[in-house]
């Protein structure tokens, strides 16, 4: 297991380029806050102060800890909204649309996470690569193991990440090796929900893998369990496939819409965050902004998997809360960066534009205030949690080439969200403490 991250000392500081968001910038003028040679003040893990250096320099008491990252830019942690640990070593899988990569891929997968220590090795793998690419919360699913659940909380205890996580709930049209029923899943929920929910950084999320493989009997008491615990999240998939539609209509003839389904089992609310949304009419976006649910957009899987394409315009014009997901291993990989080049295109092809700060306000504010986290992460308001990534815009030759050619911050921060990856990424810091550096001089 890998070492628990080192407390911060009382009061250290970053100097850099400092980007951050105040509001949405499609609708804020002024949402955007940059400081060209900036400071951030992290007291207890904290943000304490975030401005001019100028200005915030000859206040640091003296001795203060400083970190120097003048030429590349500070931003908050990346926030991924929709993310399968257990796929982590699926990913790059050839081929496939949904129904047909679950039964070839993702159960077989599943199936190994029975075994703890498999789950524990994985899940540090899984934080590990989360930090090595600026993400610093992430709701993220587990198999219907309970120990799968334990292991992705315990790795991201030890690393002082927040992470949403919970047990998923099947208990039909799935292999019998990863069937529980509508009881049993609903009383390894509740006692996973006692022992880590809001513990530390620690969420819990009622997790029905989506509609199909569960049975109504199991919707209801999924339900049940987002209601009896205020506070815990909701996480599913909805819309993602057509196949998927066709195949929920014929199981619930009942129901107005796949978004019906999970309403009439009372699982459509604030912090019920659902995946993919893309087979949606104006009726249930709706539906979904006035109970207060979000989507998450997964672009990497959605043209990996040749789903479709994600209507960011609409979901806004509606007012529903959005997010940004990886969703690996359907997507295809762990860079908020590379998702943000891969929303911008699936935008494109839809007719809509995605500029470089309503991107990055995406995997940061935009993420956090899809899960209700914005009051504690998303930027450097005095009093949230010191998370942040370090990005290098020198960090390969042609993103250096690229990037001294750009007049405006707009240019180049959409030069990093086109040309970068992994490798643009210099540190990761959450609660104010480096987690992860890349090597080098």
């Amino acid at each position: 297991m890998k070492p628990a991250v080192p407390p911060s000392p009382p009061v250290s500081a970053v100097r850099g380029e400092i980007v951050h968001f105040l509001a949405d910038p499609a609708h804020h003028a002024h949402a955007l806050e940059h400081f060209a040679d900036g400071v951030l003040v992290v007291r207890d893990g904290h943000v304490a102060e975030c401005g001019p250096a100028a200005e915030l320099l000859p206040r640091l008491p003296a001795g203060t800890p400083l970190a120097d990252h003048r030429g590349r830019l500070i931003l908050p942690g990346f926030v991924d909204t929709h993310v399968h640990y257990p796929q982590t070593d699926i990913i790059a899988s050839h081929g496939e649309q949904l129904l047909e990569w679950l039964e070839k891929y993702t159960f077989p997968a599943e199936q190994r996470f029975a075994d703890p220590a498999h789950a524990a090795e994985v899940a540090g793998f899984f934080c590990d690569e989360l930090l090595r690419n600026g993400t610093t919360t992430a709701a993220a699913f587990a198999t219907v193991h309970p120990a799968s659940v334990d292991a992705l909380f315990e790795a991201a205890q030890a690393r002082r990440m927040r992470m949403i996580t919970g047990k998923v709930l099947m208990d039909r049209n799935c292999p019998d090796f990863l069937r529980d029923s509508a009881e049993t899943g609903y009383a390894a929920s509740k006692a996973l929900i006692e022992r880590w929910h809001d513990r530390g950084r620690l969420l819990y999320a009622v997790t029905p893998r989506f509609a199909p493989t569960s049975t109504p009997a199991q919707m209801r008491l999924a339900g049940q369990l987002f209601r009896e615990h205020p506070g815990v999240f909701l996480q599913s998939h909805l819309a993602e496939n057509r196949a998927e539609v066709a195949w929920v209509a014929q199981l619930h003839p009942e129901a107005r819409s796949y978004l019906d389904v999970y309403a009439h089992a009372g699982q459509l609310g604030m912090r019920a965050v659902f995946a993919h949304c893309l087979w949606l009419d104006d009726a249930d976006r709706r539906r979904m902004a006035e109970a207060g649910a979000a989507m998450s957009f997964c672009p990497t899987s959605n043209l990996f998997l040749g789903s479709g394409l994600f209507d960011l315009r609409r979901a806004h014009e509606l007012g529903v809360r959005v997010g940004l997901g990886t969703d690996v291993g359907g997507g295809t990989s762990f860079s908020m960066l590379q998702t943000l080049n891969e929303a911008y295109k699936v935008l494109q092809l839809g007719g809509q534009s995605l500029s470089a700060a309503g991107a990055f306000h995406l995997a940061t504010l935009g993420g956090a205030h899809s899960l209700y986290l914005d009051d504690r992460i998303g930027n450097f308001m005095p009093g949230k949690e010191a998370d942040f990534v370090v990005l290098d815009p020198r960090a390969t030759p042609l993103l250096a080439r690229r990037s001294a050619a750009c007049a405006t911050l707009e240019e180049r921060l959409f030069a990093l969200m086109v040309l970068g990856d992994d490798r643009a990424v210099a540190a990761t810091h959450v609660m104010g403490t480096p987690a992860w550096r890349r090597p080098g001089p």
